[in-house]
């Protein structure tokens, strides 16, 4: 399976986003997916993962109530929806796929990355 992120962009503080990871190649639904993201100067950061049916899904406790993480196995794609976005959501997000059962927020535990896409949230 190869992954692509795209839906990136500059938003003001309080504004929305909704990313996207295009797949291809593979069995999509015997992934599970995860989004996480890079600040410049620091660590990658798991925000959400959903499981391969899209049953279970995991945040990151800063992302609970804004963000949500979907999928459309017919369609091959995952989403996060992002809302009320805050200036210390900027960074580049990357969708990233784990040929495992139970969900992780470990990057380690994630088998292929795609590219990401850059948040820039103004405040």
């Amino acid at each position: 399976v190869q992954l692509q992120a795209s839906g990136g962009g500059l938003v003001q503080a309080g504004g929305s986003l909704r990313l996207s990871c295009t797949t291809s190649g593979g069995t999509f639904s015997n992934y599970g997916m995860g989004w996480f993201r890079q600040a410049p100067g620091k660590e990658r950061e798991f925000v959400a993962g959903i499981s391969r049916s899209g049953g279970r899904t995991s945040y990151v406790d800063s992302a609970k109530g804004r963000f949500t993480i979907s999928r459309d196995n017919a369609k091959r794609m995952a989403y996060l929806q992002m809302n009320n976005l805050k200036p210390e959501d900027t960074a580049v997000y990357a969708c990233a796929a784990r040929y495992q059962v139970s969900l992780s927020t470990i990057p380690t535990t994630y088998d292929l990355w795609g590219q990401g896409t850059l948040v820039t949230v103004s405040s």
